[in-house]
C-alpha cells in the first residue's frame, strides 16, 4: 500500500480496514492523524523530510530564510552558507538532497497531497529580502532594540548574523561602547560601520 511517505496521503479508511488486525476505530484514527498532518507548519515539514544534518533548529533557520520549498531547492552553496549557523556540511547535504530526482518527486507529491511547503501569511509578516546576501556583525549597546532583537530583524530581512568581522562582512551595526579591538579590525578591513539610526532607516 505504501512505497513512500506521499503514499500515506492516498490511503482511505477502507484501505486500512483491509489490513490484518485493523479495526474500524483504529483505521479511522490513523487516517484522521494523516489528515491532521497536513496542518503541520513549513518548518516541521522541512524537518520531517529527513535531510541529513537538518534537525529541528536548522529547519527553523531554513524556514525563516526561505519563503517556500521551491526557493530552498534552488538555493546554491553561497546563499545557504550565508545563513546564520549553516555551514558547508549542512549546505552540502541540502544540495545533495535536492539534486536527487526521487527526493524532488517526493517533495512534489507531498505538496500535491496538501502539505505546507511555504511560510504562512503570519510567518511572512515583516519578512523582506533587503538584507539578502549581507553578513552583519553586531557590537555595542543599543537604545531601540536589544542585540537579540536586532539579530532577529536581520534574519527576517534575509541577512546573516556573524560573530566576528572578516573580509566578507558587509557592515557592522554598532551601538555605544563598541569594543576597541572590533573597531580597530573594522577600520583595518575598511568595513562600513553603521549606527542604530542608520540601520533602522534601511
Amino acid at each position: 500500500l505504501v512505497k513512500n511517505t506521499a503514499d500515506l496521503y492516498k490511503l482511505t479508511v477502507d484501505d486500512m480496514k483491509g489490513l490484518d488486525r485493523m479495526g474500524d476505530k483504529s483505521a479511522e484514527n490513523i487516517i484522521n492523524g494523516i489528515v491532521r498532518s497536513r496542518e503541520v507548519p513549513f518548518e516541521r515539514v522541512l524537518f520531517a523530510l529527513g535531510i541529513r544534518f537538518v534537525g529541528e533548529t536548522v529547519a527553523k533557520k531554513l524556514a525563516k530564510s526561505f519563503a517556500n520549498m521551491e526557493d530552498l531547492a534552488q538555493a546554491d552553496m553561497e546563499y545557504l552558507t550565508n545563513i546564520d549557523e549553516i555551514g558547508e556540511k549542512i549546505a552540502g547535504s541540502i544540495l545533495q538532497y535536492f539534486s536527487n530526482e526521487s527526493n524532488r518527486n517526493l517533495v512534489r507529491q507531498l505538496q500535491e497531497a496538501g502539505l505546507k511547503m511555504e511560510r504562512s501569511e503570519e510567518e511572512n509578516s515583516g519578512h523582506t529580502d533587503k538584507l539578502a546576501g549581507k553578513s552583519i556583525v553586531i557590537s555595542g549597546v543599543f537604545i531601540h532594540h536589544s542585540r537579540d532583537e536586532y539579530k532577529e530583524i536581520i534574519e527576517k530581512n534575509g541577512g546573516k548574523n556573524s560573530g566576528s568581522s572578516s573580509a566578507k562582512t558587509s557592515f557592522i551595526l554598532a551601538g555605544d561602547n563598541m569594543g576597541p579591538a572590533k573597531l580597530e579590525k573594522a577600520q583595518k578591513l575598511k568595513i562600513n560601520i553603521m549606527n542604530e539610526e542608520e540601520f533602522l532607516e534601511l
